[in-house]
């Protein structure tokens, strides 16, 4: 009786290893985590209306009214950070998922049907690559209501050509390879090659775009919200520093506490994009 061979480890177990095994991946993670659960259980543990007036305004950090201190109406610095949490969070990762499901949409279709497909979505691509994304969503915005939709589709909307250049590219790489030509022997649909057979084994690099995504995002909401292009009637870190920023000189923690919030959240999530790329590097595993 021959000796059990041992079986290698599948390419998920040994991408989640090499990913544990990066300090700052893990870090990222951990940080990312705290913040996301902050944000949700805070607004349990912390019931209190950001809008209200608490304290005195401008009252400085460490004082028994206001933790982190009061803004220029004298509204809690601390409580605003926790509501605004949820609220940047949810556009972040919303409108992330929407650009990336956009980009990979389209980026499939070009990269799997070239010809004529491909150059018009690519010109598509083209125009809104070279149209100020930052304008465009503005005056998304302003055309409507500004609330959590509006800003979501502006975001997602103009910000998924690097995702859709992305998928393209590793599309036409795979498209010929002796897997995919046995599929289409066999008669298999074209939707079933791009989601089921090509779009899995150009899943890893998607999956770390998709990851920066969400940092680009949170940015984006931050710089409209900043502007005074958000609801009005919900906190977020934007809005804390747009609402104080003529007030940095005199009442700093204002703002800075929430574009802390806003750098680390950003930070953390880039450290878990560079853990994912290295992890799900195949050259890099090897070594």
């Amino acid at each position: 009786m021959s000796p059990p061979t041992n079986k290698a480890p599948s390419p998920f177990l040994e991408a989640l290893r090499m990913f544990v095994r990066n300090p700052s991946a893990l870090a990222g993670t951990l940080i990312l985590l705290s913040i996301v659960v902050i944000s949700i259980a805070g607004v349990w543990l912390w019931p209190a209306d950001p809008f209200d007036i608490t304290a005195a305004p401008m009252t400085p950090p460490w004082s028994e009214d206001a933790l982190l201190g009061s803004d220029y109406l004298g509204r809690d610095v601390l409580t605003s950070l926790i509501h605004g949490g949820r609220v940047t969070l949810l556009v972040g990762v919303t409108a992330a998922l929407l650009s990336v499901t956009i980009g990979i949409s389209l980026g499939a279709m070009a990269g799997f049907y070239g010809g004529r497909v491909d150059a018009l979505l690519m010109r598509v691509a083209e125009f809104f690559q070279v149209l100020p994304a930052l304008l465009f969503a503005m005056v998304v915005v302003s055309l409507f209501s500004p609330n959590l939709v509006t800003v979501t589709l502006a975001i997602g909307s103009v910000s998924w050509t690097s995702t859709a250049r992305l998928t393209r590219a590793e599309f036409m790489k795979v498209r010929n390879l002796e897997f995919v030509r046995a599929e289409k022997a066999i008669g298999a649909s074209n939707a079933r090659i791009i989601w089921k057979v090509i779009l899995p084994n150009a899943f890893p690099p998607l999956v770390v775009s998709a990851t920066l995504a969400v940092g680009s995002a949170i940015l984006f909401e931050a710089g409209l919200s900043f502007m005074g292009l958000s609801d009005p009637n919900l906190m977020s870190w934007g809005l804390m520093i747009g609402s104080n920023r003529q007030y940095i000189l005199t009442s700093w923690w204002t703002v800075t506490f929430p574009g802390l919030a806003i750098f680390i959240t950003v930070l953390a999530v880039s450290l878990i994009g560079d853990g994912l790329n290295d992890a799900l590097n195949p050259k890099l595993r090897e070594r």
